[in-house]
């Protein structure tokens, strides 16, 4: 069983610690204060694109494919009324390499999409949910 625990601050800020590393959530309306945290729905993007990320590079090495970078951005839209879950979803890849073939680029983000990422698994019960990709051969 995992356990994780949040302690509270001030105000809506929380901190997370786990051995030497903590992370800080806010929620407040103050744009410049939020600059310097995330929210928790966008945390839950930010391991959406940790677990897809790692899944696709964590394939594409086996598939010995040359990535020199890799990045992966997510752009959600919200429900209006609470809870506002997500209810869009986009992943978006982007690859720079050398000789880096897009069949096995597809075959990657395919694998992490419908088997091995269980953020994505998680998501899409309630969220529609897309990819899209480019790749830059260097």
């Amino acid at each position: 069983m995992k356990k994780i625990e949040i302690e509270w601050k001030e105000n809506l800020l929380f901190s997370s610690k786990k051995e030497n590393a903590e992370i800080f959530m806010n929620s407040t309306l103050d744009s410049e204060t939020m600059k310097n945290y995330f929210a928790p729905m966008e945390l839950l993007l930010v391991s959406l694109a940790g677990c897809t990320g790692m899944d696709v590079m964590a394939i594409l090495k086996k598939m010995r494919q040359n990535i020199t970078k890799f990045k992966v951005s997510i752009s959600a839209e919200r429900a209006p009324e609470h809870p506002k879950i997500y209810t869009k979803i986009n992943i978006h890849y982007y690859f720079e390499g050398k000789n880096v073939e897009k069949e096995k680029v597809e075959r990657a983000i395919d694998l992490s999409f419908n088997k091995y990422c269980s953020v994505t698994a998680m998501l899409k019960k309630s969220s529609e949910m897309g990819f899209t990709y480019e790749i830059k051969n260097i």
